[in-house]
């Protein structure tokens, strides 16, 4: 492992508008191995402060567990009620976290500390922590997010090479789900000419169900492209679907956000299949459910 120095682990989520209404982030790790070609991660403005590597390589915080404590300790009186996000920036169940287990680490000290907690994953390892977060749901707030992209695997090997296979993930939700955690599918990016079919987005509904998510979030039928990963994308389309990349130039220039061009068509096909599997899909009402696991929660800092 090679580390990286840090002054801070946990940090305050960067707007009260928070997407999961996080009150804090953690980021222990940088860098990710995934190789996901969309991943926004990669845009340099991001990478501010970065050793000069491949992206690919990971690195940990210094002294990370010891600086997650002393911010837990000195964040007792003011926030009592914390949500800890994490997987915001790299992911905390990186291939490095099976030998190293820092964030299984952190996890301890989160329900140490009586703080509730959101993770986005791409990783099956998230289940071998069941029994913390299992143990965190009894005092705080717990939802477990793992991202899946697309149903068909050979597509996924072509997008997110390093991941867990989609099925692995979606046995991953199967086995929270029946330890009684929150946990749900995040389906975003959708990428345009390659996700964007109504087959997949049917599909992986229809699985996250037949795996007892408790929902299936997709905050828009789109992607991102900046400085940075539009270069990478760009070269693994190449690799994989030659002549996209010229359809992507011509159709969206060097524009941010890349729309997908039946995003209507899309977002119908998610909302019935979502309401016809009664799954949850309004960010606000999965906030509030997920939320409402332990409405009755005492201060954070009321534990022996």
């Amino acid at each position: 492992m090679k580390y990286i120095p840090a002054k801070k682990l946990i940090l305050p989520a960067a707007s009260e508008n928070d997407l999961f209404g996080n009150t804090h982030m953690m980021n222990i790790y940088r860098g990710c191995s995934h190789g996901c070609i969309y991943c926004d991660s990669r845009s340099t403005c991001y990478q501010s402060g970065r050793p000069e590597d491949d992206f690919s390589e990971i690195y940990a915080k210094e002294n990370a567990l010891f600086l997650i404590e002393k911010e837990l300790q000195a964040r007792r009186k003011s926030s009592p009620k914390m949500i800890v996000g994490t997987g915001s920036m790299s992911d905390p169940y990186n291939p490095r976290e099976k030998e190293f287990e820092l964030t299984r680490s952190a996890l301890f000290l989160l329900n140490k500390y009586k703080c509730g907690v959101s993770v986005i994953t791409k990783s099956a390892l998230v289940s071998r922590d069941l029994d913390i977060y299992a143990e965190i749901q009894t005092h705080s707030p717990v939802n477990a997010g793992i991202t899946i992209t697309a149903a068909d695997e050979d597509v996924c090997r072509k997008i997110e090479p390093g991941v867990s296979t989609t099925s692995e993930r979606l046995n991953a939700i199967k086995l929270f789900a029946e330890a009684g955690v929150f946990a749900g599918v995040h389906m975003n990016p959708v990428l345009p000419g390659i996700t964007d079919t109504v087959e997949n987005i049917e599909t992986l509904i229809e699985k996250a169900a037949e795996n007892q998510a408790k929902y299936v979030l997709c905050y828009g039928f789109g992607m991102t492209l900046r400085d940075g990963n539009r270069e990478y994308y760009y070269e693994n389309l190449d690799k994989h679907y030659p002549g996209l990349k010229e359809w992507y130039m011509k159709k969206y220039g060097m524009k941010y956000v890349c729309q997908c061009g039946n995003a209507k068509e899309l977002a119908a096909v998610f909302q019935n299949e979502c309401r016809k599997h009664r799954l949850l899909y309004k960010i606000e009402e999965i906030n509030k459910a997920w939320k409402k696991q332990k409405q009755e929660q005492k201060s954070l800092w009321d534990y022996d």
